[in-house]
C-alpha cells in the first residue's frame, strides 16, 4: 500500500523503539519523514535505515522541550514541500514514582515533554494543515493514562491530560478536516520497556504472562495503528482514543 504518496509527516521521539517503528511504517507507504529526535545519532540511524529500504526520511534533530525548537522543526519540515500532512507525536518520558517520591524536577519535565512539547507543535503545525485543506494528527497516550498504575503518578497524568488535549483538539478543528486521535499502548517491547523490567526484577516472559493475548505488544503493531488513524481510510475516525493492549488490565 501506498497511502501517503506525496505526503509529508514529522515523527517526534523517532528514534525510540515506537517511533522508528512508526517512521518505518509511514515511509513503507509512500511519506517522506521527518525523523526527529533529541538524540541525533538515534535519529540518523532511523533515517539510514529508511533509506536502505528504498525510502524517502530527513533527520531533524530537536529538543522539543524548547517551544522554539518545535516552531523551528515545523517551519523546517514545510520547508522541504511546502506542505505537512501528519504530525505523530510520539516523543515521551516516564519518570517513575508516588507523589511523596517524586521530585519537582521529575513533575516539571514530565509535562514539559509529554504534554507541553504537543502543545506547541499542535500550534505550530495547525495553521499549515488548515491552510493545505486538512491533516492528521496522532499522539501516543497510554493506556495508564486512561487506567493509572500504581507508581507512576507525573506519566499517568501527563497522558491522562494527552487523552483529554486529543480530544478538545480533535472538536475544534474537526471543521478544518484535522483529524485528531490518539493511541493508547499497554505493554509494548521497547528499550523502554526492558529498562524498567531490569529494574524491577522481572522479565519479559513475566509480563507476556499477564496478557490473555499471551504475550505483549511490538512496536510494529502500533507503527500500523498509527498508519491507519493517519490515513485516508479512518477518514471519520476524530476524537478518538484507541487502546492497543492485547485486552490486558493494567498491571
Amino acid at each position: 500500500m501506498k497511502r501517503f504518496e506525496g505526503k509529508v509527516a514529522i515523527v517526534t521521539g523517532a528514534g525510540g523503539g515506537i517511533g522508528s517503528a512508526i517512521a518505518r511504517r509511514l515511509s513503507s507507504e509512500g511519506a517522506l519523514v521527518i525523523v526527529t529526535d533529541v538524540n541525533a545519532d538515534a535519529a540518523n540511524q532511523v533515517v539510514n535505515g529508511i533509506k536502505a529500504d528504498g525510502g524517502a526520511a530527513t533527520m531533524i534533530a530537536a529538543d522539543i522541550a524548547r517551544k522554539d525548537a518545535c516552531f523551528n522543526l515545523v517551519e523546517q519540515a514545510f520547508g522541504l514541500q511546502d506542505r505537512v500532512d501528519i504530525l505523530v507525536n510520539n516523543a515521551g518520558i516516564n519518570r517513575r514514582g508516588n507523589l511523596l517520591s517524586l521530585s519537582d524536577e521529575d513533575w516539571d519535565i514530565s509535562f514539559t515533554v509529554n504534554l507541553d512539547s504537543m502543545f506547541h507543535l499542535c500550534r505550530a503545525v495547525l495553521p499549515h494543515m488548515i491552510a493545505g485543506g486538512g491533516g492528521a494528527i496522532v499522539n501516543t497516550a497510554s493506556q495508564w493514562g486512561l487506567y493509572p498504575a500504581p507508581n507512576h503518578i507525573a506519566y499517568n497524568t501527563t497522558k491522562a491530560a494527552v487523552a483529554a488535549f486529543t480530544q478538545n483538539l480533535a472538536r475544534d478543528y474537526a471543521p478544518d478536516k484535522v483529524r485528531v486521535n490518539a493511541v493508547c499502548p499497554g505493554e509494548i517491547h521497547t528499550p523502554m520497556l526492558e529498562a524498567g523490567i531490569r529494574r524491577s526484577g522481572r522479565t519479559i516472559a513475566d509480563l507476556d504472562k499477564l496478557v490473555p493475548f499471551g504475550r505483549i505488544g511490538k512496536p510494529e503493531e502500533v507503527a500500523a495503528l498509527v498508519a491507519f488513524l493517519a490515513s485516508d481510510e479512518a477518514a471519520f475516525i476524530c476524537g478518538s482514543l484507541v487502546e492497543i493492549t492485547g485486552a490486558q488490565a493494567v498491571a
